[in-house]
C-alpha cells in the first residue's frame, strides 16, 4: 500500500548511496555485476515462482497474449538476462573518461570528464528483463537507481530486484544504491518525478501515454524516449 513520503525516503537513501557508488573503481563494479548475474541463476526458483503469480493474475485480468509473452520469465530468459549483465560488465567504464580538453593562452588547462549523474529514476511497464538491464547499466555508470515498474509485473520485478540487490551487496554494492518501488499506485510515480534535489533525472520507458505523463508533469529533468517502433 502506498504511503505519502515512502518514495522520498527511498530517494534519500539512494542519494546517500550514490556518493559512494559514484567513486567505486571498475573492478569493484564489475565484481558486483558478476555477482548479480550469478544470483539470477542461483535464485531461479524464487524468481520463476513470483513470475507465475504475475502470469496468473495477468491471465485473469485479460492481458493480451503479446503482453503475457513480454511478462513471461523462463530458465532461458533468466540466462539471457544474466548474460546481459555480464555484457554490461565487459563494457568500457564510462566514468572518468576524458571527453575533450584544451589549454588556454594563459596556460590554464580545461578538461571535460564524464561523471555519474547521481540518482536515476526509471519508470517502465510489464517487462521484468528491464529491471535487470536498468540496474546493470546504472551500476556500471556509477549511478544509484529507483525503479518503478508496471503493476502487471510487480511480483516478478520485486523478486528480480531483491535478488540483484542481495547479491550485489555481497560484492560491495552500497546499501540503498538500488531501490524498487514496491507498490502499483500512480501516486508513487507522481512522487518520484517531483523529488527535486534527490533524483537527478527520470527516464520513462514504455507506451506513449506513460512517456507523455512523465514529460508533462515531472519537475525533475526527464530523458524522453521514443514510443512504439522507433528503432529505425
Amino acid at each position: 500500500m502506498y504511503e505519502v513520503g515512502m518514495v522520498r525516503t527511498q530517494g534519500e537513501a539512494a542519494k546517500q548511496a550514490s556518493l559512494e557508488l559514484g567513486i567505486l573503481n571498475t573492478r569493484v563494479k564489475n565484481d558486483i555485476l558478476e555477482s548479480m548475474a550469478e544470483g539470477l541463476l542461483a535464485e531461479e526458483k524464487t524468481i520463476l515462482e513470483a513470475n507465475a503469480v504475475d502470469m496468473e493474475e495477468g491471465r485473469k485480468g485479460g492481458l493480451r497474449d503479446s503482453l503475457l509473452d513480454r511478462l513471461l520469465l523462463t530458465h532461458d530468459r533468466l540466462a539471457q538476462m544474466a548474460e546481459g549483465i555480464r555484457q554490461v560488465a565487459g563494457l568500457q567504464d564510462p566514468v572518468g573518461r576524458i571527453l575533450s580538453g584544451s589549454t588556454l593562452a594563459n596556460g590554464l588547462t580545461i578538461t571535460k570528464v564524464s561523471v555519474p549523474l547521481g540518482v536515476i529514476g526509471i519508470i517502465y511497464e510489464a517487462r521484468p528483463n528491464v529491471t535487470a538491464d536498468a540496474i546493470a547499466l546504472c551500476v556500471k555508470s556509477g549511478n544509484a537507481v529507483i525503479l518503478k515498474g508496471g503493476r502487471e509485473a510487480l511480483h516478478s520485478n520485486k523478486a528480480v530486484s531483491d535478488v540483484l540487490i542481495a547479491y550485489g551487496e555481497k560484492a560491495g554494492l552500497p546499501k540503498g544504491a538500488v531501490q524498487f518501488v514496491n507498490v502499483p499506485d500512480r501516486a508513487a510515480v507522481d512522487e518520484l518525478i517531483h523529488l527535486e534535489g534527490l533524483v537527478d533525472v527520470v527516464i520513462p520507458r514504455g507506451g506513449a501515454g506513460l512517456i507523455k505523463n512523465v514529460v508533462h508533469n515531472a519537475s525533475v529533468p526527464v530523458i524522453e524516449t521514443g514510443a512504439g517502433v522507433c528503432h529505425t
